[in-house]
């Protein structure tokens, strides 16, 4: 019995030195989700996909956010979005989304490659399909070019981020607009099979 107990509060000690917030810097560690690794980058399955496919291009370099980039960052950027489009060239029958939600929930800065088909058991609710089918994800290329033409991102206004999360579910390939999202992913598989 006290040898139990004493597994226990080293398993909570171990998930008290981490964060869920911060789960991306232990993510990046893991053989098991890491896909390929250059001197700037690394790029991991997402833990929890909301497609078939679902890569995190996260940078060496400590960086919060997309809010905390700079314009000595701008070549980081392109260089995620060049690592992007390859691992996109490797999935050539997918169609894929590159960018940023506008208010990350995970500490480091990350890119996101999805596949369209938002094909997965993790993806459950509203807010997880309208982070990735609304202006609240945004573009990797028009990032890039906001960066490189203005020096520096204009930050997405919070009630505008709150407003595409909570915005009516409707498929981003067809004018349905289920009630649910278990009618939602019905629906999707229609566009599977075409």
């Amino acid at each position: 019995m006290k040898r139990k107990l004493k597994l226990a509060s080293m398993d909570t000690t171990a998930q008290k030195k981490h964060h869920w917030a911060t789960g991306l810097l232990v993510s990046m560690e893991d053989p098991q989700l890491k896909v390929k690794e250059d001197d700037r980058v690394i790029v991991i399955k997402d833990k929890y996909p909301k497609a078939e496919f679902h890569f995190l291009i996260l940078p060496k370099a400590d960086i919060p956010s997309i809010w905390h980039v700079k314009k000595d960052n701008e070549d980081l950027l392109l260089h995620m979005q060049n690592v992007a489009d390859e691992l996109t060239k490797e999935h050539k029958d997918y169609e894929f989304l590159i960018g940023y939600h506008a208010v990350p929930s995970m500490h480091r800065l990350h890119l996101h490659v999805i596949s369209t088909d938002f094909n997965s058991p993790c993806l459950k609710t509203k807010y997880h399909w309208n982070s990735f089918t609304t202006p609240f994800f945004l573009p990797s290329a028009e990032i890039c070019k906001q960066l490189r033409e203005e020096s520096e991102l204009k930050k997405l206004k919070s009630e505008d981020s709150s407003k595409y999360l909570n915005t009516p579910l409707k498929c981003y390939k067809c004018s349905f607009t289920p009630k649910n999202m278990p009618e939602l992913k019905r629906h999707l598989l229609v566009h599977l099979s075409k």
